[in-house]
């Protein structure tokens, strides 16, 4: 049973709860606030809990605490993973934060870093309460359909490069909310499977991962966002739940046969070209594939300028990977661009500052890098419906 009452001392932002015989003080932040950063000394100082719960995860808490993370980032193992676009999606949200910051003047997730401090001080333990990142974003993606998908992409890249001035009532209202919450109530109704995974999952994940945490008082610092959503479940027994959302859903067997299907097709229609027409016009369709490939994704290289092996690997590989679910030609093309011109430390520092002009897209050599994953990627798809219908085409005709 849980009973809640705000706390008048510190504002409307902090909440206690009873929960069996422990107390949890949640303290709703906004992630580029100065005044929650002030909050969360506060009350840790004022409440001395057994333990501080941080709306982090691993990743995200090494991110935040240890300034020398890229010089540890291996780009060429992210890559093999395909986990690129993970990672362009994480910074797509770690910039939109970091460009509010810069005009509140507080650096994104500064409270969060400012309650560990004030823990390690007081020698209390730190509880890493949110799930890995890498879950949630894969699952967002996976959880989103096709045409969501651009749609998401959109409105990413349009928070990017959005230069509106705000105005000073505006600024305000950012200092009060977890303006990344914000950002997704917004795509809510618009994307509710997102929602769900982004919002919903993790609050019941929160939830559950205060409630194991060590000691009797416990103070849970987490964005202004969750905070209904955790006292909702934190009178509930979720633990059964926790494996299922800690997982990324497997392709649907509906996807893997078409992955292979139609790759299937497109030899198979070559073959019966062959047997029907002719290897004279069976080859003239081959090498129409080839091409249709080879040069929209060389293309997409070039005008990502990037290294002339590059631009010849997205020609060779093209044809090739589209024909295999595997693997893309943009992971081809992502891995070569590495290997010839690899980012320095500062690049990847400065990433999240870079993607919101066009100009810093070439200019870093990291982001070049993503554009030439995803130019060579459109390339490729491009190829495939051309020298698809093509065949398919004369297979019929």
């Amino acid at each position: 049973m849980i009973a809640t009452a705000e706390t008048h001392e510190y504002g409307p932002d902090v909440h206690v709860l009873r929960h069996e015989e422990r107390e949890i003080i949640l303290v709703g932040t906004a992630h580029i606030s100065q005044d929650s950063v002030n909050l969360v000394r506060t009350v840790i100082d004022r409440m001395q809990p057994d333990c501080v719960c941080l709306e982090l995860d691993d990743k995200r808490y090494q991110a935040l605490t240890q300034r020398e993370r890229w010089q540890s980032l291996d780009l060429k193992a992210v890559i093999r993973n395909k986990q690129l676009s993970t990672l362009v999606i994480s910074l797509f949200m770690a910039s939109y934060q970091k460009k509010l910051g810069d005009k509140l003047g507080v650096t994104p997730g500064a409270e969060l870093l400012a309650a560990d401090q004030a823990a390690k001080d007081r020698q209390i333990p730190v509880s890493l309460c949110d799930r890995d990142i890498r879950i949630t974003l894969r699952r967002a993606w996976k959880s989103t359909s096709f045409w969501k998908k651009g749609y998401l992409a959109t409105s990413l890249l349009a928070s990017i490069f959005d230069d509106t001035e705000i105005s000073e009532e505006k600024l305000s209202e950012l200092k009060r909310k977890d303006v990344l919450t914000e950002l997704m109530d917004e795509l809510g109704e618009a994307l509710p499977d997102l929602k769900r995974v982004l919002i919903d999952e993790r609050d019941i994940y929160l939830a559950e991962k205060i409630k194991s945490s060590p000691g009797k008082r416990l103070v849970a610092v987490v964005g202004a966002g969750h905070i209904a959503g955790i006292q909702r479940e934190l009178a509930i027994d979720n633990r059964q739940r926790i494996a299922d959302i800690s997982t990324i859903p497997q392709v649907s067997t509906v996807w893997k046969l078409a992955g292979w299907g139609i790759p299937a097709l497109i030899i198979a229609s070559l073959v019966a070209i062959g047997i029907e027409k002719g290897a004279s016009v069976a080859g003239a369709n081959l090498l129409f594939w080839v091409l249709a490939h080879g040069i929209p994704a060389a293309l997409g290289a070039m005008i990502a300028l990037a290294h002339p092996y590059t631009t010849i690997g997205a020609f060779s590989a093209a044809p090739f990977t589209s024909l295999s679910p595997l693997i893309g030609a943009g992971y081809v093309t992502a891995f070569i661009q590495v290997m010839q011109r690899p980012p320095v430390v500062r690049e990847f520092e400065t990433a999240g500052s870079d993607m919101t002009t066009f100009k810093g897209w070439w200019r870093n050599k990291f982001l070049r890098v993503i554009l030439v994953f995803f130019l060579t990627t459109m390339g490729s798809a491009f190829g495939t419906w051309v020298g698809g219908y093509r065949i398919l085409s004369d297979l019929i005709g």
